[in-house]
């Protein structure tokens, strides 16, 4: 049996807990505060595979084995492992309060809707998407994944940031500082956990279903949902599979290039992703903010004119392009090279169509598309219903070919080629 015990923050480690133990792993630092037995073997928790190994050994010859963690073991903690290695009927898990939990205590927050996600040994990117995306974050930090590298890329979004350092010891911090604040300062080791606020959401509706909110009930909404110019908005059934096509999800970033009314950019937000909706006039701007706001979520609307000011923003998971003019080449070819998985291209001109596919192709991505035509009911005198028809839209989507694939794509006219001239050898 292994005895896995979360330490919480600063809790000390009973005796009869570590009573009989032939070994004992952990941090440096609990087992030089841990009342360890003299005989017992101790394993400072490192690597994890050669601590997973000495643990099997101990565990085939019926020794009782203790594992000492932080906080709550089977939050993104130790507990997931052991479990896949030996099985869950083997553990014997006494959890202390995580560091989450005692974090928002210490703010008076409630934490049953906060997002939680870690950084630790994982890609920082996620975590600060998830920030920009929601109002109230906890995110685990690690090496090269701290305040300070949490602050550096939220410096343009309004988010507070809570550091707490050492929870439950004599040098316990709180501090609530700015992005700005925290990217300028040295934190050290001692960091448990940053929260990451929106001050003016984060007392949101009451919860029945804890964590990051379930998906919209519905999408692709209505024009009229929207406040926008002279019908100058992409129309349901574009953005419906436009969404289709971009997947916009919780930990991703999402750029709506001539955003207009923002109306692509608010959708994406309420299915999960952060967004950058860029617009090159300034009642453009004003109306995403106001979108945003009205549908509740998240949008950093950024005025100016793309391809140009692309330069100043954080690579993209996904694009939509819905404006660019005589630009649209540029434009999709800029997008299209920093974007990691996907670019979605609406265009109502059909000469635009050629050079966007081929911009596309030219950036390692696959191509492909639809003209969008459709007809909705509307009413006419007499009760009676006709068809009126939507202006016609070209829809590309790309979708990042990677290299492994590109390598052998490029490969094959050769391939071809010498299966060829060895099929003509065997013939002779």
């Amino acid at each position: 049996m292994i005895t896995v015990f979360g330490t919480g923050t600063g809790a000390p480690v009973p005796a009869e807990v570590l009573a009989g133990a032939r070994l004992v792993v952990g941090a440096r630092r609990h087992l030089a505060s841990a009342p360890v037995p003299e005989d017992a073997e101790q394993v400072v928790l490192g690597p994890l595979a050669p601590a997973l190994d000495i643990i099997e050994r101990h565990l085939d010859k019926q020794d009782h084995v203790v594992v000492l963690a932080s906080g709550d073991p089977g939050f993104f903690g130790i507990v997931r492992v052991l479990a896949e290695r030996f099985g869950a009927e083997r553990l014997d898990v006494r959890a202390g309060v995580s560091s989450v939990a005692d974090a928002f205590a210490r703010v008076g927050l409630p934490w049953d809707d906060a997002v939680v996600v870690s950084a630790h040994g994982r890609e920082l990117r996620t975590a600060v998407n998830v920030c920009r995306a929601r109002p109230k974050v906890a995110v685990l930090t690690g090496p090269g994944a701290g305040p300070a590298e949490i602050g550096a890329a939220l410096r343009c979004d309004d988010r507070v940031l809570v550091v707490a350092s050492a929870l439950g010891s004599e040098e316990e911090r709180v501090e609530r500082v700015s992005p700005a604040e925290a990217a300028a300062r040295d934190w050290g080791a001692s960091v448990s956990v940053v929260l990451c606020l929106d001050e003016a959401r984060v007392l949101g509706a009451v919860r029945t279903v804890a964590g990051a909110p379930v998906g919209p009930s519905r999408w692709a909404l209505d024009e009229g949902e929207f406040t926008h110019r002279d019908s100058m908005i992409t129309k349901f059934e574009v953005r419906a599979l436009a969404l289709a096509r971009l997947g916009p999800r919780l930990g991703e970033l999402v750029w709506d290039i001539g955003a207009g009314s923002g109306s692509v950019a608010v959708e994406c937000a309420r299915l999960g992703a952060a967004v950058v909706a860029v617009e090159k006039t300034r009642d453009g701007v004003e109306r995403i903010r106001a979108n945003a706001a009205a549908h509740g979520v998240d949008v950093r609307a950024v005025h100016g004119a793309a391809p140009t000011v692309l330069s100043d923003l954080d690579d993209p998971d996904a694009v939509f392009i819905g404006g660019g003019g005589h630009e649209l080449p540029a434009i999709v070819t800029a997008c299209a090279r920093r974007a990691r998985r996907t670019v979605v291209v609406a265009m109502a001109a059909l000469d635009r169509v050629p050079a966007a596919r081929e911009a596309l192709t030219g950036a390692g991505f696959s191509c492909d598309g639809v003209l969008l035509q459709s007809s909705r009911l509307a009413p006419l005198p007499g009760d009676v219903t006709r068809l009126a028809a939507t202006n016609p839209v070209f829809l590309l989507w790309g979708t990042r070919i990677p290299v492994s694939q590109q390598s052998r794509q490029s490969q094959k006219p050769q391939e071809t080629q010498q299966s060829q001239e060895s099929q003509e050898g065997v013939a002779l």
